[in-house]
């Protein structure tokens, strides 16, 4: 969910902040904080996905309930290093039900300057989340647009990524470097590197906002070679807050960096998506609509990558613990890409951060 969506959502609830790690040790010089949440949260599907089964046709159950509830634990830890400058460390791990699918999803170590920003490397966030947070505001469904971000620009290892903040300005750029990683069906090697980079504008006291941003990837495999194969992205986005009101509007283009759902060939892109929310109280709700296409069919017809739209009210009992519902509604034809991908959800969840 938008950290700025959250901060706004509890600040109407009359809490004095959102909840913060833990600060288990701290000297003139250097911090230790722990901190996290535990979420608890069950997904109602019609068909729902079983990644433990192979064969795509028998993938669906029948109207059961998921638990996809998890746990994540961070360590954050900073020591000034000279004036106004800090050597900082970060990591966080993610605990779910099947401990096969636990991962590592921060792991870096950098330098931040309070005056001309941060530099890290590691496994670390590329730029494009910036820009997809945009609509990025659901307790529980994702961006189905944003969520289509190439590798390099999303969170991934062996990256070297800066940000920075410069009044209203906002600035990210990362680069991936080469490297291998193997493929977990096939055992093949591979291979992903390339950059990302975006920019985040906010119009003084308008309650406007702006963003663009753009990822290129090049894909390689040791079975050919195949260097030349590369991958782009451009994003362009814009937010209006008012009052207790939030509006949000994402555009992306792609160049081979999305795959067809009835073919499973790799191809080109075109999306948009719409957000908004609106906080009472204790109470936020959220709406989002988001659709994408395959762009290579020259024949006028198109098949459709993403088609949903989502509900969602998320209740704020205080800083640390929240409870929510949401519901997709999922619009792809079930006949084309089959009845998982086009399944709609419910899911109930209950969270605690600490």
């Amino acid at each position: 969910m938008n950290k700025n969506l959250i901060a706004l959502a509890v600040a109407a609830a009359t809490f004095s902040g959102a909840a913060s790690a833990a600060t288990v040790y701290s000297d003139d010089t250097s911090s230790l904080a722990i901190g996290g949440r535990v979420e608890a949260r069950a997904l109602l599907s019609e068909n729902a996905k079983n990644d433990k089964i192979t064969d795509v046709l028998q993938q669906q159950t029948s109207n059961d309930v998921t638990d996809i509830s998890r746990v994540r634990v961070n360590i954050d830890a900073k020591t000034q290093i000279a004036d106004g400058v800090q050597g900082i460390g970060y990591f966080e791990r993610e605990f779910k039900g099947d401990h096969n699918n636990d991962e590592n999803r921060y792991m870096y170590a950098g330098v931040n300057s309070d005056k001309y920003g941060q530099i890290v490397y590691g496994k670390a966030d590329g730029s494009l989340g910036m820009i997809t947070d945009f609509t990025d505001i659901m307790a529980y469904a994702g961006s189905v647009v944003g969520g289509s971000k190439l590798a390099v620009s999303d969170r991934t290892s062996n990256n070297l990524a800066y940000s920075g903040t410069f009044n209203n300005l906002t600035f990210k750029a990362n680069y991936v470097f080469d490297g291998a990683a193997y493929n977990d069906t096939t055992g093949q090697k591979t291979n992903q590197n390339g950059f990302s980079t975006a920019a985040k504008y906010t119009v003084g006291d308008t309650g406007l906002a702006l963003g663009v941003g753009y990822a290129q990837q090049k894909d390689q495999t040791a079975a050919n070679n195949s260097v030349n194969q590369t991958s782009k992205q451009t994003f362009a986005v814009a937010s209006y807050t008012v009052g207790d009101l939030y509006f949000g509007g994402l555009y992306k283009y792609g160049h081979r960096d999305a795959t067809n759902l009835v073919t499973n060939d790799l191809t080109d892109s075109q999306g948009y998506e719409f957000a908004a929310a609106y906080t009472m109280g204790k109470a936020v709700f959220t709406t989002t609509y988001g659709f994408m296409k395959d762009e290579r069919n020259t024949s006028g017809a198109y098949d459709e990558l993403a088609n949903a739209v989502s509900v969602d009210g998320t209740y704020y009992f205080n800083s640390n613990f929240r409870t929510y519902a949401s519901y997709t509604y999922n619009m792809l034809d079930k006949n084309k890409v089959g009845k998982v991908a086009a399944s709609d959800q419910v899911v109930l969840g209950a969270r605690y951060d600490f």
